[in-house]
């Protein structure tokens, strides 16, 4: 079989496993999205250099749990799951220089705090108000002084 054709073969191979993959992005998201909406949501990972470290995800609420899944992954297990409970609110912010290019459109950074050290999200301002009530809207015997 002369080489082109190896090549071409290869190039078909390619194609073929980045539709699949693609598909299964997709069938991923219904599932996720299917036992509870969905949203986008990002997450600082590393914040040693302004602006810089955020991963795309996709956030769902979970019982007393935000749960953070990598936008890009196969896996059906959250990357991230935090408490309600040890989740705290600071403040909002629009994202500034580098982070503008890194987040989706129109998504404001929230400024939290998680079991006491520093953590930050961005979400659209919708979600953020959806946020917001959910934090607040804590089971009964929650601490409202705490936030």
């Amino acid at each position: 079989m002369p080489v082109w054709a190896w090549a071409l073969d290869g190039v078909g191979l390619v194609l073929l496993l980045a539709l699949l993959y693609g598909i299964a992005l997709i069938v991923r998201r219904r599932l996720l999205a299917r036992h509870g909406g969905t949203f986008e949501l990002s997450y600082r990972a590393r914040s040693e250099h302004p602006g810089r470290g955020w991963l795309l995800g996709i956030g769902r609420y979970s019982g007393q749990s935000l749960e953070w899944f990598r936008i890009f992954s196969l896996s059906p297990r959250p990357k991230r799951v935090w408490a309600r409970d040890l989740l705290e609110y600071s403040g909002r912010r629009a994202p500034a220089g580098a982070e503008e290019m890194s987040l989706y459109d129109g998504h404001l950074v929230a400024s939290c705090h998680y079991a006491g050290e520093p953590l930050e999200i961005a979400m659209s301002e919708a979600s953020l108000t959806g946020f917001q009530s959910w934090l607040e809207s804590g089971p009964p015997g929650t601490d409202w002084n705490r936030r």
